[in-house]
């Protein structure tokens, strides 16, 4: 059955072209489903039952898991029995009528306008390391891009005269502008801090990590969190939270729910509505604390 799997994984890959993170969180959760479907019922993953299938849900809720991951590893699950179905290795899924309970979905922290200049005041600009993580953070916010995106960013994909980048993602190119004080850092980085830093002439990366090469996922996160606890900043702040702040501040200073969607990559609108139900939670707060009759 090792055979099914890999060949969903290269189907994944190759074919569907997800994400490295999506393939990745796929596999873990069919793997897992795989190794319990054969110590607990001794089966292949091929033979599984719709039984089997609920029975290993519940096993995952018994043994404390959360209803997001519970629900993730289902969609995990029906996305690979599709899989195998189209692909004529069964007739039917097993994963017919099964539901869980997706629990309540936890709103993402925001960071407020005073948060968010704090944060980026952090990075003193007296050295090559400074800069470019000034650069790194007002792009970042900027931009709402994933960290994923902003490490995956070339030379090549900024245009300063234009005051815009490129971003290029899930087979998907969007162009996306800065605002003035993010083009000026990403600027003073690019002239005079990069070619200081990279170990080669010919290294595409826009941002470089202290050994001359591309900068990776966890080494942004240490930069991020270092600089939270330098601003003093309470909330627990991660790249998403950025993307989340970039969202909402610019739903509230009037943009239309649209262009946030295209300037964040977001395929389907409803990811984007969920910002929208973040800003009316925010006023029937205030509107609640503030109304005399409330």
């Amino acid at each position: 059955m090792l055979d099914l799997i890999q060949a969903y994984e290269n189907y994944l890959t190759k074919v569907k072209q997800a994400s490295l993170n999506t393939t990745s969180s796929y596999m873990r959760d069919i793997r897992q489903f795989s190794e319990w479907l054969r110590g607990y019922a001794g089966l292949d993953v091929i033979d599984a039952k719709q039984l089997n299938i609920s029975e290993y849900l519940a096993h995952l809720t018994e043994d404390g898991r959360s209803a997001a991951t519970v629900s993730r590893s289902l969609a995990s699950l029906k996305n690979f029995y599709l899989y195998l179905v189209t692909s004529g290795f069964l007739e039917k899924t097993p994963v017919i009528d099964i539901h869980v309970d997706r629990g309540d979905k936890k709103l993402p922290q925001i960071l407020t306008g005073r948060e968010i200049e704090l944060l980026l005041a952090q990075p003193a600009c007296i050295d090559a390391k400074g800069y470019r993580d000034k650069a790194m953070l007002e792009v970042m916010y900027a931009t709402g891009i994933r960290v994923t995106e902003l490490i995956d960013l070339d030379v090549d994909d900024v245009n300063l005269d234009l005051g815009v980048i490129k971003c290029n993602s899930f087979k998907k190119s969007r162009t996306i502008p800065l605002y003035p004080a993010a083009l000026k850092a990403l600027s003073a980085y690019l002239r005079d801090v990069r070619d200081t830093m990279v170990a080669s002439d010919d290294e595409p990366a826009l941002f470089v990590n202290i050994n001359g090469v591309r900068m990776s996922r966890q080494g942004f996160w240490k930069i991020l969190k270092h600089y939270q606890q330098t601003a003093h900043i309470e909330k627990e702040i991660t790249p998403h939270t950025l993307r989340h702040s970039f969202a909402v501040h610019l739903l509230e200073n009037g943009a239309d729910l649209g262009s946030v969607q295209e300037l964040m990559g977001h395929s389907d609108i409803s990811s984007t509505q969920l910002y929208t139900q973040m800003i009316n939670q925010k006023l029937k707060s205030v509107y609640e604390k503030c109304h005399p009759k409330a």
